[in-house]
This record gives C-alpha cells, sequence and structure tokens, in this order.
C-alpha cells in the first residue's frame, strides 16, 4: 500500500475515533489507536510512523521479535496482542511496551522473570473470554479475581487494564453485550488495584466493531486492515 494511502486511512480513522467518542459524551485523548501491522512489511510500519503514528501491534512473537529489532526507533511503542508462548516472552521482553493477551498468572510470572533481566517494566492487560469461543482465548470471568491478586506484588510487570475480542459478526450491534460485560468486570474488579495491579485500561475493538466498543468504554482499539488494507493471511 502506498504512503499516501496508509497516512489517509490512519487520519480517516482518528476523525472517525474522535466522532464517535465526542458523541457518546467521551474525550478522544483517551483512547489510543493501535495499528495492527501483522504479515505487513516493515516499509509499511515506517509510512504510519512517517505520518506521526507510533503504536503498533503483532499478534505472533517471532514476527514481533524480528520488526522491534529491524525497526529501531525509540520511539515505536510495541504491543503483542496474540496467543502467549511461555518460552518465547524472553525472546521479546527487552523491547515490547505492552502484551495485551495474559490469560494465565504464570505468564505475568514469566513476563515479571525477562523483564525483570532487562531491568525494564512490562504493561500487561489481562484477556477475559467475553465470546464464550474457546478459539478466542482469555481467561474466564470468575478466574479474573484470583489473576488480578497474583500479580499485586511484582516489580517489572504492571497490568494496566482488561483486554478482550468479541464475536466476529455482521452487524456490530450484535456483540455490545460482549463489551458491556468486559467493561463490567472493568469495573467491578477496580477493588483489587494494588500494588503492581492498576486497572485504567480497556483494550477491545477492531476494525468491524470500533464504534460500539468505543461507545461502551474502548481505551485501546486494535485497527488492522482498515489502515494497512486486507492481508494476504491471517
Amino acid at each position: 500500500m502506498s504512503d499516501q494511502d496508509i497516512a489517509r486511512n490512519l487520519k480517516s480513522i482518528q476523525q472517525k475515533i474522535e466522532k464517535v467518542a465526542t458523541d457518546a459524551g467521551r474525550d478522544p485523548k483517551e483512547i489510543t489507536l493501535v495499528a495492527v501491522s501483522k504479515t505487513k512489511p516493515n516499509e509499511d510500519i515506517l509510512e504510519a510512523v512517517t505520518a506521526g503514528h507510533l503504536q503498533f501491534g503483532e499478534n505472533r512473537m517471532k514476527e514481533l521479535e524480528d520488526k522491534m529489532a529491524e525497526i529501531e526507533l525509540t520511539d515505536v511503542v510495541w504491543h503483542f496482542i496474540g496467543n502467549i508462548q511461555t518460552n518465547k516472552i524472553k525472546y521479546i521482553a527487552d523491547r515490547v511496551n505492552w502484551i495485551h493477551s495474559v490469560e494465565k498468572a504464570k505468564y505475568l510470572k514469566e513476563i515479571e522473570k525477562r523483564a525483570g533481566k532487562a531491568n525494564r517494566v512490562v504493561n500487561a492487560l489481562i484477556q477475559v473470554n467475553i465470546s464464550g469461543e474457546k478459539q478466542k482465548g482469555g481467561c474466564e470471568p470468575e478466574d479474573l479475581a484470583n489473576i488480578l491478586e497474583s500479580a499485586q506484588n511484582y516489580d517489572h510487570v504492571i497490568v494496566r487494564g482488561l483486554m478482550g475480542m468479541a464475536t466476529f459478526v455482521d452487524d456490530p450491534e450484535d456483540v455490545r453485550s460482549e463489551f458491556k460485560l468486559l467493561k463490567e468486570l472493568f469495573d467491578s474488579h477496580q477493588k483489587y488495584n494494588e500494588g503492581s495491579v492498576n486497572l485504567e485500561h480497556l483494550s477491545m475493538g477492531m476494525t468491524n466493531d470500533m464504534e460500539v466498543a468505543i461507545q461502551e468504554g474502548a481505551t485501546m482499539v486494535r485497527i488492522g486492515s482498515a489502515i494497512f488494507g486486507e492481508r494476504n493471511y491471517d
């Protein structure tokens, strides 16, 4: 995709975020656009950086590892949003800024260990299964409290909020209840904010359901194809 297209798409998405947030009575500045660059070449990421965008999401650890090594720009903020492989956390912990897809306490423990060795702090989000689809990943809502309690005394990982992936549907209104569930869990678990748990972010909403997610409280939206175009493969 050309640099003009990427810049134009980014501007269009930002304008949409601003309108939806404003219409919902929210401050658009509360919402971070994570440009999902999985399978896209480094050139596309660099074009987005040239257009002023610095937040990028990847869903494969090896691809993220490679891109972080090749794109040596300290201002770029890297988000890992895919399935975690415990034995590969060590390869990204020295540079990744956010990990959205933590669904087990053992992953937090491993991130703490690896980030500690790199002498840095990683932001984590607990992924909750809000769709009921096993392939989407995430902890069950009833397990969230125990995971948060396990994370209160870390030095190198901070739990900053929750993440959820809604069912993929043609009509985004059909998944409003799933986003509502995540927001309700976010609100009801504020009592676990202590030490290294500080719930302030909700990562939910993608290209097809971003507007509903923002209306229901998203502070991070993960947008890929609307910025970089369709992918050749998942």
